[in-house]
């Protein structure tokens, strides 16, 4: 479906989800002027319909006024783009903020171009690698103004109402069932985003411990030491079952109340490696769920699923190896317990 209200956006940042917001933006008939870093990637897209830029001035100048640029840079990377692009933009132009950055420098970046007369508005964009295919969510905000003018971009990125079933009791009008939701002044799209992956932290978490459960169902079969450092398995006749921990998550798709896109994408990479020989079980945390938890608590809201998720994050860095050097350091000293190896 080609859009009936084209419009001209300018991409700064070209990555993954950069890259095929523009790839998205074109296909449905808007025009796009696009800058990075790395000359190879522009030219790639610029080979797609995208128009090039070779910086962000040249960017700026191609794009017609009131312009609109959104940015799809690391988090990091926000204000010293920001910082460039208010001596280039002129009143009336429009940022957009469509990566992960925290919600309170919202608040702060929309004040600073305000003073310039420039709108700033933070998106929050959620949909990684497939929303070329799927389109993204969009979660946005700022005034009411820009993201009414920019609508047609909105509409264009957000998946669409046939991408979910109807909300059989839902009866008001809203954007919301199309994908994209403009949540409130400068900050609240971020905020939104923000607790948006807080809950992916916790739904992922609890999907992979239960999967583990299932794959360790076996524990009466193996032999466990018998002394007073290991604790023992005192019914090991209930723990028999050889499960296919691939078949499981195939299973949970379909008809379960815990199927998910995300336990879509278990099974697809358990159907690739079933030992998921590929990773090491590292997970990196960006940032998002720490805020998460840091909201919480200064709401007074209770969130213990998301921020015990948080924390086994940073367990599976590694970053918990201290603190269990001195557990056992203390078991050895009160109990001369010592410890196991291999």
């Amino acid at each position: 479906m080609t859009t009936q209200t084209p419009m001209q956006v300018g991409m700064v940042g070209l990555g993954r989800m950069g890259a095929n917001l523009v790839r998205r933006l074109i296909q449905d008939g808007h025009r796009c002027v696009g800058y990075a870093l790395t000359e190879s990637t522009v030219q790639q897209l610029s080979n797609e319909g995208m128009t090039g830029a070779t910086s962000l001035a040249d960017l700026v100048a191609k794009l017609d006024r009131p312009r609109a640029v959104w940015l799809m840079v690391p988090a990091a990377a926000v204000q010293s783009t920001l910082d460039q692009l208010i001596t280039l933009l002129d009143p009336d132009d429009v940022v957009i903020d469509g990566g992960n950055s925290y919600y309170r420098d919202d608040i702060t970046r929309a004040r600073q171009l305000a003073e310039h007369r420039i709108h700033y508005l933070d998106c929050g964009t959620s949909g990684g690698v497939w929303g070329l295919e799927r389109g993204y969510c969009l979660m946005i905000g700022g005034e009411e103004a820009p993201v009414r003018r920019l609508d047609p971009i909105f509409k264009t990125i957000a998946p669409g109402r046939g991408s979910a079933e109807l909300t059989p009791n839902r009866t008001r009008d809203g954007t919301a069932p199309e994908g994209y939701l403009h949540c409130g002044p400068s900050g609240a799209g971020h905020f939104v985003k923000m607790v948006h992956n807080g809950v992916e932290y916790g739904m992922m978490a609890a999907i992979g411990e239960g999967l583990s459960i299932v794959r360790h169902a076996n524990a009466g079969k193996t032999t466990r030491l018998a002394d007073a450092e290991t604790a023992p398995l005192r019914d090991p006749e209930a723990y028999q079952y050889d499960i296919d921990i691939a078949e499981v998550a195939e299973l949970w798709r379909r008809g379960s109340v815990v199927g998910s896109w995300l336990v879509d994408l278990t099974a697809d990479a358990l159907a690739r490696s079933p030992e998921l020989d590929d990773f090491t079980g590292r997970v990196s945390d960006s940032g998002e769920g720490r805020w998460t938890v840091q909201a919480a608590i200064d709401e007074s809201v209770p969130a213990p699923v998301i921020t015990t998720a948080l924390v086994e994050r940073f367990e599976s860095r590694g970053l918990g190896e201290f603190t269990d050097k001195v557990l056992s350091a203390m078991r050895s000293e009160f109990g001369g317990h010592a410890e196991k190896h291999g």
